[in-house]
């Protein structure tokens, strides 16, 4: 099993650059990973994608030193247990709410005796191949980020951050403000509010703190604001901002 870069560049206060991937195809995975991304996250929370795509898709990604992460459709530990035995080097749990929800997420990832994840990594441990090292360096090199997206989290971030195995925390700033009810809203002093107690908590307990950004604007205004897990846009998003600018730039030559 290959070190997280992950892990690398959080532990020298770095931030980690990636993206969302919902494009059931190998090639998109493949492109992205040769582009200079540290992670991917491969999103069959939203998205149309079954784990046997999912693995395809990471497996496209395996001549590159990109971090495959899965994100979960649920705080579940089926779900997670299947996206860690298919190869991903970590987890994005939705709707972690309070310590009860990510003390579940973390005890998902872990074998037993210290959580509840069932002994069958498959690919993950190379078929069986790398059986032996997968077991050795597993637990200190998979990472367990939870989503911070409703008020009840952001309330009790404190104790969500602090149960030991959350590695960073990712803030969805759509379902955030939705749940606000301040949908898109991301100027309001209630989501800036918000996201400020977040990263309050993140430095107190030392985890990184992710979230998603959509233009130029947002991108710098993550970096000032000290995250460490930023995604730029998703697979899908960027098709249509290159797409669109090099549409324009040709319709203005008619």
């Amino acid at each position: 099993m290959k070190p997280n870069k992950l892990k690398e560049i959080w532990s020298k206060g770095g931030i980690a650059f990636g993206t969302w991937v919902t494009i059931g195809n190998p090639d998109v995975s493949e492109i992205l990973a040769h582009l200079g991304f540290d992670w991917l996250v491969f999103d069959t929370e939203h998205a149309p994608l079954c784990m046997e795509t999912v693995q395809h898709m990471i497996q496209a990604t395996s001549g590159t030193d990109i971090v495959p992460i899965i994100r979960v459709a649920w705080n579940d530990m089926v779900l997670i247990k299947r996206a860690l035995d298919v190869g991903a080097y970590g987890v994005v749990v939705p709707w972690v709410n309070n310590k009860g929800d990510a003390i579940k997420a973390v005890k998902a990832t872990q074998y037993p005796p210290k959580g509840l994840r069932g002994t069958g990594p498959r690919r993950a441990a190379l078929y069986g191949l790398d059986r032996e090292d997968y077991f050795k360096k597993v637990e200190s090199e998979l990472v367990t980020i939870v989503q911070i997206e409703t008020p009840e989290a952001v309330k009790n971030v404190d104790e969500i951050m602090s149960v030991e195995g959350v590695s960073a925390c990712f803030i969805g700033p759509t379902d955030l403000t939705t749940s606000l009810g301040i949908r898109d809203q991301q100027n309001h002093p209630k989501f800036i509010e918000a996201i400020e107690k977040v990263l309050d908590a993140g430095k107190k307990h030392n985890i990184p703190v992710g979230i998603m950004t959509y233009n130029d604007e947002q991108l710098i205004k993550a970096i000032e604001r000290g995250f460490k897990f930023i995604s730029l846009s998703s697979d899908f998003s960027l098709l249509i901002r290159g797409a669109r600018s090099f549409l324009e730039v040709a319709k203005k030559r008619i």
